[in-house]
């Protein structure tokens, strides 16, 4: 039987979360938030955000609705994208493009993007999801702001 000491786990989403306003919005057929943390969670915690990217054709059709937009943080990010091919795992089974600092990469690669304090980045925008792709981001904020 399972057992964990809850101080130090997050099993769950976190409730009643506010979205950024250049947050996209995602069907549950399109993608899943997983597990959130920061220190209204845990105490003292560092904020990270998990998902689940799923396949289909709906970025293609997502529009500005799917696109995360510009925006800069007072501390480090890290914006990570992993592909789920067991063949390759560095395949990223799809496609995302991240604007960093006023440069365009699109990558097909699994990936984490080190974002430092005071960088613009974004938008971003999944372009193709050919297997889910699972996704991260983790700031050394005690929230995501």
């Amino acid at each position: 039987m399972a057992n964990w000491d809850e101080k130090y786990f997050v099993t769950e989403l976190k409730q009643n979360f506010v979205q950024a306003d250049w947050t996209p919005t995602f069907t549950d057929d399109e993608a899943m938030l997983l597990i959130k943390m920061d220190s209204e969670v845990r105490k003292g915690a560092f904020y990270m955000d998990t998902a689940w990217y799923w396949p289909g054709d709906w970025p293609a059709s997502k529009g500005e609705e799917g696109v995360v937009g510009e925006h800069v943080h007072d501390y480090d990010e890290a914006i990570a994208y992993i592909g789920t091919n067991p063949d390759d795992p560095y395949d990223l089974c799809g496609e995302v493009e991240l604007w960093i600092d006023g440069k365009q990469n699109i990558l097909d690669r699994s990936f984490i993007a080190f974002v430092p304090a005071g960088i613009k980045h974004c938008p971003l925008k999944i372009k193709r999801v050919d297997r889910p792709i699972f996704h991260f981001t983790a700031g050394m904020s005690r929230a995501y702001q």
